[in-house]
This record gives structure tokens, C-alpha cells and sequence, in this order.
């Protein structure tokens, strides 16, 4: 398909009537960020309704690690559909969902002996390993993270730490949830990220005296790298020690890797860069390219707690799912494609540099393995977050023919969770586009130029 122009600001005219129809049906909450009607994508591309081409940087909000509709994740998904689509495995059992929990628990770091279960959403596996560690530890309070994002649902929402859209009006909140800083070194007041670490973990300790009990605590909720909320990448030093202070006081560890996981930071876990086993390990996103599938998996005696029926649901562990997620990790394995991150990431951090060395307004550029971002400020003395900046550098950007999407607790962040199957040709091209939908901004618009 030839490479249409993308340079109005407006959608395209059949993109424009189906979103017109979108906005008479469907809330206005659940909005869209981009004015782009997909018609069908193909490994880092996606192409809309009016035959636009996009190169997408945004990956289904990371859920694309193999690339739009893999040609051996489309065939599992069309044979199993062949053979049946849905029994309830808690009704009529099926292998697929036993064969990807044997993978799932043999990839998951650490040597402790391993089960896992399956669920529908991110934010599902969230509430499940909380009513696990609850269990198990007879404890009530949980520990999450400033700046955190674990999903929606209601106690998934209450780990979540951003106002702005996602808890609005939506109180009161789950009970005996407590909040700590994460580090996140940029905007620090503590000149060095060890210092920031320790901060953080003080700030923990001190929870414990000030806040809660440590031996009513079931669990401490962690991302590895936190999403939503940045692509902040702690200090090397931050995952191990907080896994020394729960093992201290015999409370659990539940890492959050659902945009982390299968290959996103250049291992196939995160936790991995840090030497950390956790007790729950939490999963979604790329596991099953974009189908509805998450995972709970953790130590054997924490799921095997809970009696027979105290988990699952209807759809947890759908076969095509599971087809898919099989298929996924073949495709990760064959095509390196964990290894590729570390390449992919390279070239976007390289990238990124180079933009911050050429406009101020790029106050940092983070990132581990190929989940890089970049900050952007209106003063680089005072860090004053830009999102206005954002939104233009991310409009302009679209215009290029590029999807980005934007992240961090002041949404002034701009992350890349791009397919890391991407050709190397296409992922030089995005950078181009993108540096050239930065220098559009780094200028003077017309009337502020007359101002």
C-alpha cells in the first residue's frame, strides 16, 4: 500500500463518519488518542479506513511485543477456533490452559515451586493477587506506590496512584490500602538515585510506625518500571532491598510486570535486571498479543491457599487466548526477540538524546531496554511539567505518520512501546518523524512569534 499523506490535523473523511457514530453510542469517557479509525495492522504498522499509513509506537499500550496479527499467532487463534471456542475450564477442562500455565511457570523467575492461574484482564489478575496474599497471610493492608497504575477495578483502582482520569468521583475506595514514594530520580531532591532509593525505603520503614502495622500487611504491590506513571526505572538497589524488608516482616512481594513483561525491558521479566524473586508475579498485556489473557503466578503454596471455586471466572483462560499466548511465546523465542529489545531500546535512547541535546524542553530521557520515554518540561531549572508540550509533539508526530502516546503522573511524558519485531528501516524512520515533529514544536508557533 502506498504511503498516504498524513498531514491534516483532522481525521481522515471515513475515519471522521465512524467516529461521529462512535461519539452518538459510546460515552464520552471512553475517548480515544488518536482520530484514527484502524482498518488492519501488520507488524509495527497499522493502517486506517481511509488507507492512511502509521507506524505504531504505541503497540496497543504494550500489548504487541510480536506485531500486529503475526501470521503464527493468527493461525493458532484460527485452529483452536476450529476446535471450540469456550467450555468454562472450571466446568469441562482443556490442555491448552494446562500447557500455558507449564510454560508460564517455568519462565517465571526464581526456584521456589511455581503454579499459575489465569485471568481476563490486567487489572483482574491485580484483584487476584491481592485476595491470594490476603488469604494466605490473614492480613488485611496492602502497600502500593506513589505514581503506580495496577488497573481500574475497584481495589485495582485503589493501588492506582493518579487522580486525573482514572479516580475522579469514583470514591470511596478499597479500605487498608497505604501509599509510599517510588523513586524516581529526576524529580528527586536528593542529588543521587542511591539517596533517592534509600529515601524511598525510609519512607516505608516509616510507614510501618506511622501508618500500619507491618504484621497486618499481606503484601507490598510493585511495578519493576513504573508505567503509567512514567517509564521511571528505580535505582538498581530499590527492588532488592524492599524484597529484604517484606521477607523481614513476613509480608509478600507482588510485581506488577503487566507492561514490563515478555521481553519489554530487554529480559524476559523485569525483575530479572534486579535479582528479585517475587512471591506473585502479575502478567497481561504482550502475553497473548493483545487478547484478552492475564496470569497470576507465584509460589505454589500462596495459590494453593484458596479452596476450590475461591477463584476465576467464565471467560478466565480462554482457549484462543491461551492459543495465542503459546504462539506468542514461540514467536519470542524464534525471532530473539527479547534479545531485541536491547537493540530496539538502544536505537530509541540514542535517538532521544540527541533530541534532548537540541531542545531544552526535553528534560530527561529514561528508560530500560525498549520501554524508553521522555520527559518534557517548561523550564529545565524548575521541571515545570509541559503536557501542552506533549499533546503538540505527539499531534505533530500523527501528522508524520506516527503514533506515540503519552504517560507520567502530570501526563508530560511521551513512551514508546513500539513491536519489537519492528524493522530496522521502520524504526529509523519513526525516529525521523519524530525528530522532525519535535523541531516543529522546539519553534515559535506563528502567533507566538508575532506575540
Amino acid at each position: 500500500m502506498p504511503h498516504a499523506s498524513v498531514r491534516s490535523p483532522l481525521p481522515g473523511p471515513q475515519s471522521a463518519v465512524v467516529l461521529e457514530r462512535a461519539r452518538q453510542v459510546t460515552p464520552r469517557a471512553v475517548a480515544w488518542h488518536h482520530p484514527v479509525v484502524a482498518a488492519r495492522g501488520e507488524g509495527a504498522v497499522v493502517y486506517d479506513v481511509d488507507g492512511n499509513r502509521f507506524l505504531d509506537l504505541t503497540g496497543g499500550v504494550g500489548c504487541l511485543a510480536v506485531g500486529h496479527a503475526h501470521p503464527k499467532v493468527v493461525r493458532a487463534i484460527q485452529e483452536q477456533a476450529a476446535r471450540f471456542t469456550h467450555t468454562d475450564y472450571a466446568v469441562v477442562p482443556y490442555e491448552v490452559y494446562v500447557a500455558l500455565c507449564e510454560r508460564l511457570v517455568n519462565l517465571a523467575p526464581g526456584v521456589h515451586p511455581k503454579k499459575a492461574a489465569l485471568f481476563n484482564s490486567g487489572a483482574e489478575a491485580v484483584e487476584n493477587a491481592v485476595k491470594l496474599a490476603r488469604a494466605y497471610t490473614r492480613r488485611p493492608a496492602l502497600i502500593a506506590f506513589e505514581g503506580a497504575f495496577h488497573g481500574r477495578t475497584y481495589m485495582a483502582l485503589t493501588l492506582t496512584s493518579k487522580v486525573e482520569p482514572y479516580k475522579r468521583d469514583f470514591g470511596p475506595f478499597v479500605p487498608e490500602v497505604y501509599r509510599v514514594p517510588y523513586p524516581y530520580p529526576y524529580r528527586s531532591p536528593f542529588p543521587t538515585p542511591e539517596q533517592t532509593a534509600a529515601y524511598c525505603l525510609q519512607r516505608l520503614e516509616e510507614a510501618f510506625a506511622l501508618h500500619v502495622q507491618p504484621d497486618r500487611v499481606a503484601a507490598v504491590v510493585v511495578e519493576p518500571v513504573l508505567g503509567e506513571g512514567g517509564f521511571v526505572v528505580p535505582p538498581p538497589e530499590f527492588l532488592p532491598r524492599l524484597a529484604q524488608i517484606c521477607r523481614a516482616h513476613g509480608i509478600l512481594l507482588i510485581v506488577d510486570e503487566i507492561q514490563t513483561g515478555f521481553g519489554r525491558t530487554g529480559r524476559l521479566w523485569a525483575v530479572e535486571h534486579f535479582g528479585v524473586e517475587p512471591d506473585l508475579l502479575v502478567v497481561g498485556k504482550s502475553i497473548a498479543a493483545g487478547l484478552p489473557l492475564s496470569a497470576v503466578i507465584g509460589r505454589a503454596e500462596i495459590l494453593d491457599c484458596v479452596p476450590e471455586g475461591g477463584i476465576g471466572g467464565t471467560y478466565v483462560g480462554n482457549p484462543l487466548s491461551c492459543a495465542a499466548a503459546l504462539a506468542v511465546m514461540e514467536v519470542l523465542e524464534e525471532e530473539r526477540l527479547v534479545e531485541r529489545a536491547v537493540w530496539v531500546g538502544n536505537h530509541l535512547l540514542r535517538a532521544f538524546r540527541d533530541l534532548q541535546s537540541r531542545f531544552a524542553f526535553i528534560g530527561d530521557v529514561r528508560g530500560l531496554g525498549a520501554m524508553v520515554a521522555m520527559e518534557l518540561v517548561g523550564d529545565p531549572r524548575t521541571k515545570e511539567p509541559a503536557p501542552h508540550l506533549v499533546t503538540r509533539v505527539i499531534h505533530r508526530a500523527r501528522e508524520q505518520g506516527v503514533l506515540l502516546l503519552r504517560a507520567g503522573i502530570y501526563g508530560n511524558v511521551i513512551r514508546v512501546l513500539v513491536p519489537l519485531m519492528i524493522p530496522e528501516t521502520q524504526l529509523l524512520e519513526a525516529m525521523e518523524r519524530i525528530a522532525r515533529a519535535v523541531e516543529e514544536v522546539g519553534r515559535p508557533l506563528p502567533e507566538e512569534a508575532g506575540g
